[in-house]
C-alpha cells in the first residue's frame, strides 16, 4: 500500500537508461518482500548492468556473503 502511494515520476524504468556508471546489482533469492524479476528487469534497463543474486541471502546478506560482492564490486 505505501508504494502504490508514492510519486515516483518519472518512473525508474524510463530513467535507467540514462546511467552511464558500472552498476552491481546484489540479490538474495531468499528475500520475500520483492520478487528477484524486479532486479533482472532493472539489470535489463541498465546498460552493462550485473545481476549477482545469492541463494542464502534476504534482505541482508550474511557475513559470509562480504566476500562475493567484493570480487563482483572489483571485476566491474
Amino acid at each position: 500500500m505505501i508504494f502504490s502511494r508514492l510519486d515516483c515520476s518519472p518512473r525508474w524504468r524510463e530513467r535507467s537508461g540514462n546511467l552511464r556508471i558500472p552498476t552491481l546489482i546484489v540479490r538474495g533469492r531468499a528475500d520475500l518482500f520483492f520478487p528477484v524479476g524486479h532486479d533482472e528487469a532493472l539489470a535489463a534497463a541498465i546498460t552493462g548492468a550485473h545481476l549477482l543474486l545469492r541463494e542464502e541471502m534476504g534482505t541482508l546478506g550474511p557475513g559470509g556473503a562480504s566476500g562475493a560482492v567484493t570480487t563482483a564490486m572489483l571485476a566491474l
